[in-house]
């Protein structure tokens, strides 16, 4: 099995490193339309064709791939972030605090986590810029997406608190913001760690869901959601294979991130 993390680790940093030089790779810009050739098929100068208004399928994917994988993170890490704050801090106070917290918490947990976050998305203006709809949809991802790590985190914390260890350093006069900084926290990288990966996956696949619903990144900005949409007119296995080549690799990465993250979960 060490060969199979090994081979998917390989992949993710094959795919990562393509896309980070997307700009160097990619035959064409992403939005640049060839109108004498719309939905070709694949050639030298478009090794994935093109779509119904003549962009290069390939220069869409490697920059589509780059959104997800560059943007993802930065979703996870404001979701571990969050997590780690109110999760701290509820299992540190403890008390009604605590209670209220995990109340929140179970409320989130409670409702159809992408329900929410489309209703949220859908409220929000759609005719807005690339940018700001890239910074939207990533922002909402890692604001909306702590509650299950924040659980985590704190049963974590509540158990570090009654820890021999932190008797300890409370008997020696610790206490307070010193007693989290120095005795709790660092036992609490390793969970936030193993959540922050945790939670890559799933907002890569969430951002394709709202995506392929028209609430995801604006066009003509490519990412997985738009690429894969392009499917949504075929009801039967009709069109070339090429065209499945998003879909393909999307599966890929969420299943070498699950083989990768099933060796991080052990450790932690």
């Amino acid at each position: 099995m060490k060969w199979i993390r090994i081979a998917a680790m390989v992949f993710l940093v094959t795919v990562s490193v393509a896309c980070l030089l997307a700009n160097f790779i990619a035959p064409a810009p992403y939005s640049k339309q060839f109108r004498d050739a719309t939905d070709a098929a694949p050639s030298r100068q478009h090794l994935l064709g093109t779509d119904d208004l003549g962009r290069d399928r390939f220069s869409r994917l490697l920059y589509g791939t780059r959104i997800s994988l560059l943007l993802a993170p930065a979703a996870a890490l404001l979701a571990s972030v969050l997590a780690g704050l109110i999760g701290g801090t509820a299992g540190f106070v403890g008390g009604w605090t605590e209670r209220c917290v995990m109340a929140a918490t179970d409320l989130f947990l409670s409702l159809p986590w992408l329900f929410l976050l489309i209703t949220v998305r859908a409220v929000l203006p759609l005719n807005v810029s690339q940018v700001t709809s890239v910074i939207i949809t990533f922002a909402l991802l890692g604001t909306l997406g702590w509650a299950a790590a924040a659980r985590v985190v704190c049963a974590d914390v509540r158990t570090l608190c009654n820890s021999d260890m932190i008797l300890l350093a409370r008997a020696s006069g610790n206490g307070g913001f010193r007693l989290l900084w120095r005795h709790i926290l660092p036992n609490l990288k390793p969970v936030l760690y193993a959540q922050f990966w945790i939670s890559v996956p799933v907002f890569i696949l969430t951002e394709a869901n709202l995506g392929m619903l028209g609430l995801g990144v604006a066009e003509p900005l490519p990412s997985w959601g738009s690429l894969l949409r392009e499917l949504e007119s075929f009801s039967v296995f009709t069109p070339p294979l090429w065209q499945f080549v998003p879909l393909i690799l999307l599966v890929a990465m969420l299943s070498c991130f699950h083989i990768v993250l099933q060796k991080q979960e052990s450790s932690v």
